[in-house]
């Protein structure tokens, strides 16, 4: 088997098929280290925002968290941690970095091209590389043309001096709003440039006194208990950000009282106040974004952005702001449509070109005409709402269970029906409708018309439920000849 990526996602798999007895396996990563998303976004402030004991493995509690919401470097502690821990490095090759992955239907293999000319075949594959992999700059005229400083948040330069420099940070997303704190200090001047507003609530984070990690080593169980009570809190949640309830209104009104406390200006709070129902984007939870928006040398944008000059950057009033550097806090290029190298199936098929409209897979791990590959973070398997490693729990055990079938059962090929997956996504789509990330507002979770290939419309119950049985005679089961 092959696994392409080293982040969560491809080492969890990884110790699901150590645990289940299966070592032949390889993990190809384009680095040179572990870590997937929590080693690139080295950026000042990165931090996640589900709290440590429900942003872990299950299999694999750490009860030494130093906070209740873990910065990027902790998780990537504990990331390196679980290598040790499980005995991964030998399964992994570092600075290999797939270009394409093609299946051979006659032999039932995959081959995965690398750069560099090698190649590796394997029976099965999982595609772990994750959404969050590809550093995304906006589409804006004139990037290129800046002399200045470009920095993208995911790839951060800890080498540049931001000490009296003109600064502008563009965008206001989770990245964003982590960022703008932590130099708003350090810079002459800081300009933030929104285009939209989000929805922000406070961040209940605490640093977590000795006594307590004492007590989650000494007894496992309290640790466990902890863990269950946040993962109920968060599955509440999912009845204000998904669905439009009473819930969705206090959720509401309880980051506009957070705006109203921190935020003294009237024409500030507007600026900063969404037109659109919250969940329908990311929520973002902050405790310091608002306060460092009122610093002295800071000051909000809200002017579209026409190009970036040689020397800064034109808003569409006809102001030019001139500037020493620019901090793109954009994001990622999400694969809700292609995929990040091309994928042939069989046939020849593309997968790339079947999603152009959108992707989908069945319970967002497999694809018809891709036999004997799993993907993790696939189609439809976003939470708005709880743990991404809940959801991924969940995954790794269907894909094991496929991986099982193929080997226990001397499988050439396991491939979705294509009536079953298409059935599948039309009951998800009609169940997305009535979401409120497709009510209206533009978002990542949608392509450019509109589709939703990103998030799954209930609760984290209900997708584990969904991924606990593997039914048979939803594949097509192709044995090997003796």
């Amino acid at each position: 088997m092959l696994i392409v990526g080293a982040g969560f996602a491809g080492l969890g798999m990884a110790i699901r098929l150590k645990k289940a007895g299966i070592e032949d396996f390889v993990i190809l990563e384009r680095g040179d280290r572990v870590g997937g998303t929590w080693r690139d976004n080295t950026y000042p402030g990165a931090a996640c925002d589900i709290p440590s004991n429900l942003y872990s493995f299950s299999f694999a509690p750490n009860p030494n968290w130093s906070r209740s919401y873990s910065e990027s470097a902790e998780i990537l502690d504990y990331i390196e941690y679980l290598v040790a821990a499980f005995g991964l490095k030998q399964h992994i090759r570092f600075n290999h970095n797939v270009s394409g992955l093609e299946f051979d239907e006659k032999q039932g293999l995959w081959t995965a091209r690398l750069d560099g000319g090698g190649t590796v075949r394997a029976r099965s594959a999982v595609m772990a590389q994750g959404p969050l992999s590809n550093a995304s700059l906006p589409d804006i005229e004139g990037v290129a043309a800046f002399r200045g400083k470009k920095i993208h948040s995911a790839r951060w330069d800890h080498d540049y001096d931001f000490t009296g420099k003109r600064v502008a940070v563009i965008g206001t997303g989770a990245s964003g709003i982590q960022i703008v704190p932590e130099l708003v200090d350090r810079v002459a001047r800081l300009k933030v440039f929104q285009r939209t507003p989000a929805w922000v609530i406070p961040r209940p984070d605490f640093h977590t006194p000795g006594w307590n990690k004492a007590l989650f080593r000494a007894v496992p169980a309290s640790q466990k208990a902890l863990r269950e009570a946040l993962f109920w809190t968060h599955e509440t949640m999912a009845m204000a950000v998904i669905w439009n309830s009473p819930l969705t209104r206090l959720a509401e009104g309880l980051a506009r009282r957070h705006l109203h406390r921190q935020v003294r200006d009237d024409w500030m709070r507007r600026q900063l106040t969404p037109d659109f129902r919250i969940g329908c984007k990311r929520v973002l939870v902050s405790n310091d974004y608002y306060p460092a928006l009122q610093k002295d040398n800071a000051q909000l944008i809200t002017w579209p952005i026409a190009r970036l000059s040689e020397n800064g950057i034109r808003t569409a009033d006809g102001v030019e702001h001139e500037l020493d550097c620019v901090v793109f806090a954009t994001g990622f290029d999400v694969p809700k449509s292609g995929t990040p190298f091309p994928v042939r199936g069989r046939g020849g098929r593309e997968l790339g070109a079947e999603w152009a409209g959108g992707a989908q897979a069945y319970k967002s791990i497999n694809v018809a005409g891709y036999p004997n590959l799993f993907f993790l973070f696939g189609p439809n398997s976003g939470p708005g709402h709880n743990s991404a490693l809940v959801y991924m729990e969940a995954q790794l055990d269907y894909a094991l269970r496929g991986v099982q079938r193929l080997m226990d059962d001397n499988l050439k090929l396991l491939d979705v029906k294509p009536a079953v997956q298409a059935r599948h996504n039309k009951q998800l789509q009609k169940r997305l409708a009535r979401t409120n990330w497709n009510s209206g507002c533009k978002s990542w979770y949608l392509t450019e018309d509109g589709f939703n290939a990103t998030m799954f419309p209930g609760f984290a119950t209900q997708y584990r439920a969904q991924m606990a049985t593997f039914e048979d005679g939803d594949y097509e089961r192709v044995a090997l000849k003796a």
